[in-house]
C-alpha cells in the first residue's frame, strides 16, 4: 500500500478518545486491525470489465484499483482539504451533518454538490471511469447526478447506522429524492436494474482504523428490513472494504446495505464520489455547475452533466453550510 498522500488533512482526535488516554478507544484499535474487512476481499483492475460487472452484480458493489495517477491523487487529496476547512470552520464542535464526526460533501453544499471544484471535475474526466460505466449500465446514455461523498474525523468511535441511498416513492411532498412508485404494489425498486451508482475515489489508502465503508454483500436485491445498530450482528460491523490503496475507486450499487464505521486513526477519512443515472432513471435535480466551467468540460463529460449546469446568464451560488437547503 501506499502511504496516504493528504497528510496535511491531519486532525488530532480529541484527548478523550485518544487511543493513548483511552484503554477503550485502544483495545478497538486492537480489535479492529485484528478483525476489521471483508475476508479475501476482491481488488480488480480496471482492465477486467467482465469481472468487475459480474463482481458489481452479485455483491451490489466492487473494488477497483489503479484508477487515479499520484498527480490526481494529490489533486482530489488537496480538494477534499479545501473543502474540509471550510465545513469545519462551520463545526468547532465536530458536530457532524450525518452524525458525530461525520460529513457529507454534498450535504455541506449551497448546491448539494461539489461539481463546481476542480477536483471534483477531474473525477468526470476518467476514461477507464467511463468504460466501467459503460459496462455497468449496458449504455453510455447515463446521467450525472451530483458530486459528493463523505468525510470522517479521527476519533468518530460510533458506527453509523446501516442504510440504502435510495428508496421507494412515498408520500407527496415528503419524499423528494424516491420516484419510482408502482401503484399496483407489485414491483419494488429492488426488483429493478441498478437506478443509479456511486463512484467513490479514494485520495488516500483506506485501512482497517480509519473509516472504512461497511458494505453487506447481496443486499441491493434484498426486500428485508435494515437491521438498526443494536440489531445488527457482529459479522456486518466487520463487513468493510478494506484494505484499499489510495486511487483505487469503489463502485456501489446505492440500493445495498452499507455504513459509515469508526475513524480510530490520527487523519481524517475522505470518499469524495460522483453519481450516475441510470438512462431510464430520473430523480428532482438542481444546477451544480457555472456555465463558463462546463464550456470546459470534454464533450463526454458534458454530456453527463448537461442537466446539472446553470444557464448561461444565472450566477451558481457556491459555498459550504452544515445543512443543505
Amino acid at each position: 500500500m501506499t502511504e496516504t498522500m493528504n497528510d496535511e488533512i491531519a486532525i488530532r482526535p480529541s484527548p478523550e478518545t485518544a487511543p493513548e488516554n483511552n484503554p477503550e478507544t485502544a483495545e478497538n484499535q486492537r480489535y479492529l486491525e485484528a478483525n476489521n474487512g471483508i475476508r479475501n476481499l476482491e481488488i480488480k483492475k480496471p482492465t477486467d470489465v467482465e469481472g468487475i460487472v459480474a463482481s458489481f452484480r452479485r455483491d451490489g458493489f466492487v473494488l477497483v484499483s489503479d484508477i487515479l495517477n499520484p498527480e490526481q491523487i494529490q489533486l482530489l487529496a488537496n480538494g477534499c482539504s479545501e473543502v474540509i476547512d471550510e465545513i469545519l470552520n462551520l463545526d468547532p464542535d465536530n458536530l457532524g451533518n450525518r452524525g458525530s464526526g461525520r460529513y457529507s460533501f454534498g450535504g455541506s453544499s449551497l448546491t448539494r454538490s461539489q461539481l463546481h471544484r476542480p477536483a471534483w471535475q477531474m473525477m468526470l474526466e476518467i476514461p477507464q471511469v467511463w468504460t466501467l460505466l459503460d459496462a455497468l449500465f449496458e449504455s453510455p446514455n447515463y446521467i450525472l447526478r451530483a458530486a459528493s461523498g463523505d468525510f470522517c474525523l479521527p476519533g468518530t468511535t460510533e458506527y453509523q447506522p446501516l442504510h440504502s441511498d435510495v428508496s421507494e416513492w412515498k408520500v407527496s411532498g415528503k419524499s423528494l429524492f424516491s420516484s419510482y412508485h408502482d401503484p399496483r404494489g407489485q414491483i419494488s425498486l429492488r426488483d429493478l436494474p441498478c437506478p443509479y451508482i456511486c463512484v467513490n475515489f479514494l485520495p488516500q489508502d483506506v485501512t482497517r482504523l480509519n473509516g472504512p465503508t461497511r458494505q453487506i454483500p447481496g443486499t441491493q436485491n434484498s426486500r428485508a428490513p435494515i437491521p438498526s445498530l443494536e440489531q445488527e450482528p457482529e459479522w456486518m460491523r466487520l463487513s468493510t472494504v478494506c484494505p484499499a490503496p489510495a486511487g483505487s475507486i469503489m463502485i456501489r450499487d446505492v440500493r445495498a446495505w452499507h455504513g459509515g464505521t469508526p475513524n480510530l486513526s490520527g487523519k481524517v477519512r475522505s470518499i469524495p464520489n460522483l453519481e450516475f443515472y441510470a438512462p431510464w432513471f430520473r430523480e428532482p435535480m438542481v444546477p451544480g455547475i457555472g456555465y463558463n466551467d462546463f464550456q470546459k468540460l470534454s464533450e463526454r463529460a458534458q454530456g453527463f452533466t448537461r442537466h446539472l449546469v446553470a444557464d448561461s446568464g444565472e450566477e451558481l451560488v457556491t459555498g459550504s453550510t452544515l445543512r443543505a437547503p
